[in-house]
């Protein structure tokens, strides 16, 4: 008998071979999906500034301000189900993988309808706070009273695709991205253009491509994969505490990049709406320049959650310096293409005065930084897979806090200009620390093959009537001894 077309139960792929060759496949494939998913963002942007109305192309800016803390705390959520499913891939634990998948997608689901409640709860003083005023206050509370209900649908859909790259399908997890992002490319100029229906055809076309991206990502997780069991009333606290050990800190993180962005987004209103335009065509740029640094820290911690599950901490240092080496050349080689192409940017996007001026400053200077911005990627994708989450968001809320407002407020007396150098100088102080300290941790980690040297991690399915996997730390002395709780261990931080 055929074995089913819509089961897959392969051995752990990142375990053996080239970890280089595994970080450059799962960080292309997911720079792919990544970047088509960010184009489309800015070319919807650039169909929003063939209008010629600035007071809309703002307002994209402010509602992307809103839209990202939404984006963070999913994120945070898809990065501790996947963490957690990818260890008992590791372990050659199926049923709790499955068990452990159909639970944390329920969680994700859950908070973000409470996130998007609250969050159209509290649209208009959120606006307010963020310096929106006006007919662009307006543009941007219309825009999310749209899209805002579907944040659900996108946590989903991100918390399938965590499961599909958690079991090393790198080729489907870009496709489902991939074919969310064609929706939006093929009824952005209808909806905008040919119906007329501008910024609100806009959010219509968003809100189409995440139905179109939980529908796929489920085809692959759940049907082909069968990553997705039944929920276990008898398991569902335990399994939400183990997401929640690696997502909560990872949510803490996460939401520290919008919290740094929202100051940024409230210094620059200052200057008004050309210099909110700029920065809202820079933050849509960078994704799609830098999609291969974007797609690394979730393309990094399932190779690494792999290995530790299979007890391989050589390879895992491997996988971070492999990754490190992987930013440089990528951040480089798109730093170049910026700077050469720079002219082609402005005249695409209509810019002029001072929203020019910022959009050069970025591909000439600004740029650059996302070496640092990079290695916190890959920094905070070794913390959160190996058991230390709250040390990524020491990090990222260091460069939030410390790092963007005494930045941003003396960068503010030099003008728009000023406060994004403000960024990048505070992402190169704090992103070279999270690196150091990321190749102490996992320099901590067994020197042995095989060895178990997963310090801090935990995989207990409770509940499921299936072996737990209780990683060991290393002593002084050659003592063994049952690691810690990953919720206790110390730090994290993220992006």
């Amino acid at each position: 008998m055929k074995p089913s077309r819509t089961t897959t139960t392969a051995a752990p792929r990142f375990v053996t071979g080239s970890t280089l060759r595994h970080v450059l496949v799962m960080a292309s494939t997911g720079a792919v999906g990544l970047v088509a998913v960010f184009a489309v963002d800015l070319l919807g942007l650039f169909y929003i500034s063939r209008l010629g109305e600035q007071p809309v192309a703002a307002a994209v800016g402010f509602a992307g301000a809103v839209g990202f803390f939404q984006i963070a705390v999913a994120i945070g959520m898809s990065i501790g189900l996947g963490a957690v499913v990818s260890r008992a891939i590791g372990a050659g634990d199926r049923a709790a993988a499955r068990r452990l998948g159909a639970s944390g997608l329920a969680l994700m689901v859950l908070v973000m309808v409470l996130i998007a409640m609250a969050t159209v709860a509290a649209l208009h003083p959120l606006l307010n706070w963020l310096g929106a005023t006006g007919e662009t206050h307006r543009l941007a509370a219309r825009y999310l009273v749209i899209v805002v209900p579907s944040v659900p649908l996108l946590a989903a859909g991100m918390g399938l695709s965590a499961l599909l790259r958690s079991v090393g399908d790198a080729r489907r997890a870009m496709n489902v991205t991939l074919f969310a992002a064609v929706t939006t490319a093929a009824l952005d100029p209808l909806l905008i253009f040919a119906m007329g229906l501008g910024l609100d055809g806009a959010a219509i076309g968003a809100l189409a491509s995440r139905v179109v991206l939980v529908g796929l990502a489920w085809h692959g997780a759940a049907r082909r994969h069968r990553l997705v069991g039944r929920i276990e009333p008898g398991a569902l606290l335990a399994d939400a505490r183990q997401v929640m050990a690696v997502a909560a800190p990872a949510v803490l993180t996460n939401l520290a990049t919008p919290v740094g962005s929202a100051w940024v987004t409230q210094a620059i209103a200052a200057f008004g709406p050309a210099a909110i335009a700029g920065q809202a065509t820079i933050e849509r740029l960078s994704p799609v320049a830098f999609g291969i640094v974007y797609a690394l820290s979730g393309a990094v911690g399932p190779i690494m959650a792999q290995n530790m599950g299979a007890g391989r901490p050589d390879r895992v240092r491997a996988v971070l310096r492999d990754s490190m080496a992987v930013v440089v050349g990528a951040v480089l080689l798109a730093w170049a293409a910026l700077w050469a192409c720079q002219d082609l940017v402005v005249t695409a996007f209509s810019a002029a005065g001072e929203t020019a001026a910022l959009i050069r400053l970025f591909c000439t200077w600004l740029a650059g930084g996302f070496l640092f911005t990079g290695a916190l990627f890959v920094a905070n994708a070794a913390f959160n897979n190996l058991g230390r989450p709250l040390l990524s968001t020491l990090f990222n809320w260091g460069r939030a806090t410390l790092g963007t407002i005494p930045f941003v407020m003396l960068g503010s007396a030099h003008g728009p200009g000023g406060v994004l150098v403000a960024q990048v100088a505070a992402a190169a102080l704090f992103g070279s620390a999270a690196a150091l300290v990321a190749f102490r941790v996992v320099g901590r980690l067994g020197s042995r093959p095989g060895a178990a040297g997963t310090e801090g991690i935990e995989l207990s399915p409770a509940g499921s009537g299936t072996p737990a996997v209780a990683a060991l730390s290393a002593q002084p002395g050659g003592k063994l001894e049952e690691a810690p709780d990953a919720a206790m261990a110390p730090g994290r931080l993220g992006t």
